[in-house]
């Protein structure tokens, strides 16, 4: 009777614990390596799981990677709602581009950003990781854009700009620095080229 009256305390409680932990653990590996440099063995090694877990509670690598992104978009990366509620273009922008660079320069991280590290570039046998990540760029895009459109509307955006040229240009800023501090750029550096980026955003 013991035994069966420890096992649920046990096998409950802690996977929920290490299910987060492990998370998080995976989301550094594939933020650091790219869904493909990522092997199974780097994987489970951080995680502190065998094959055997990892399959039975994430799925096969590629639902591991999905789990992870959503991992990664309310956690790291969930200042990007918070930004889009801003009350003017100008904040929105502003937010973006400045807790862009907290997060690309903070140290506790991998250099990079993981929504272009993570699935960039990927072999026939991950299309669909990389397909995957196109689309969630695009849909962030696609966010700002709507943003725009509303700030259009309410008169905080000049009628001659373009909203989806303009979220075009908030993206291409948002990758460049992402490249920038994979190539090794401070905090102060990045944050000295958003200050010219502001200078040059039509708002």
């Amino acid at each position: 009777m013991g035994k069966e009256r420890n096992s649920p305390v046990r096998m409950g409680r802690p996977r929920a614990f290490r299910e987060e932990d492990a998370l998080d653990a995976a989301m550094h590996v594939f933020w650091e390596k790219g869904y493909e440099g990522a092997s199974l063995d780097d994987l489970t090694q951080a995680m502190g799981i065998n094959r055997s877990s990892l399959y039975s509670t994430f799925g096969d690598k590629e639902a591991l990677f999905q789990r992870v992104i959503a991992h990664y978009a309310e956690g790291p990366v969930a200042y990007i709602h918070e930004a889009l509620k801003q009350p003017t273009a100008r904040a929105v922008v502003e937010t973006l581009f400045r807790r862009t660079v907290e997060l690309l320069g903070d140290p506790t991280h991998p250099r990079g950003c993981l929504s272009l590290q993570g699935g960039l570039t990927c072999g026939s046998g991950a299309e669909s990781v990389k397909q995957g990540m196109i689309e969630w760029r695009k849909s962030g895009q696609e966010q700002i854009q709507k943003r725009m459109q509303r700030a259009r509307a309410e008169g905080d955006l000049a009628a001659d700009v373009n909203p989806k040229d303009l979220a075009r240009y908030v993206m291409i800023v948002l990758n460049g620095l992402a490249v920038q501090a994979a190539n090794g750029a401070t905090g102060a550096e990045m944050s000295r080229a958003v200050a010219i980026a502001l200078r040059s955003v039509p708002l």
